[in-house]
């Protein structure tokens, strides 16, 4: 069963292309479930008319931004394996089927994320390769200096579920604590299966735009979640 955690707020624009991308790459088994994080444009409308698909599952948010929306969605899932999605991007057909593959083919990964095509608002392309373009590499240390590890192109097994929630309060992003938990257990799949929309409403902004000092306090209050984390779980 595959679980896809989508986190909504003020999506009005693009959520209804993204839902339409997803929903055909699952079946009747699947879910897709999305936490509405208290929009005050359309989502909630647009959200309503797939009333009538059984596996769309909506939820409201506990309006507290974007990283605890998502920790809300993914508490809801059910399945062994957990897709998260951006409100605002596009999935490639492909997409959910090659990376159930690399799971399958690869029982022991926990973590498995695929590159993405970076668009604008009309998905024109700005960058073909997101990988290239962040220099985006494997191995714990590296993303914990400079994360490859997003979101819009994550799948995880269910088991690390119990590891990665609740998130910590001042995490900065969820998608670098899911990575990191993994350890090595990660795999990056050198294909473009999403097309990764910026725009200048996306959440993901802010971590581009702050400064050093900033970045330093995010990582460091990271390391000492890590720490904690691993203390708890006693690895």
């Amino acid at each position: 069963m595959i679980s896809v955690c989508l986190a909504s707020y003020n999506g009005e624009a693009y959520i209804r292309q993204q839902i339409d991308s997803i929903l055909p790459q699952l079946t009747l088994e699947d879910e897709l479930i999305i936490s509405d994080d208290g929009s005050k444009d359309d989502t909630s409308h647009i959200l309503a008319s797939y009333s009538d698909n059984p596996i769309v599952k909506v939820y409201p948010g506990p309006r507290l931004g974007v990283v605890k929306n998502f920790e809300s969605a993914i508490a809801h899932a059910k399945g062994d394996m957990i897709f998260l999605a951006d409100q605002d991007d596009v999935w490639l057909p492909n997409k959910v089927e090659e990376m159930v593959r690399v799971f399958t083919e690869s029982p022991d990964t926990l973590v498995v994320v695929s590159d993405l095509t970076i668009v604008d608002s009309q998905l024109e392309a700005i960058e073909p390769s997101y990988f290239d373009y962040r220099q985006v590499k494997t191995g714990f240390f590296h993303n914990l200096l400079r994360n490859g590890y997003i979101g819009a192109g994550m799948a995880f097994r269910s088991n690390l579920k119990k590891k990665i929630l609740p998130f910590p309060e001042k995490l900065p992003m969820h998608d670098m604590w899911i990575g990191l938990l993994a350890r090595n257990n990660v795999v990056f799949v050198k294909k473009q299966l999403t097309l990764y929309r910026r725009h200048n409403e996306n959440a993901s902004e802010i971590l581009s735009t702050s400064s050093f000092y900033q970045k330093f306090i995010w990582r460091l209050d990271l390391i000492m979640s890590l720490i904690r984390n691993s203390l708890k779980h006693g690895l």
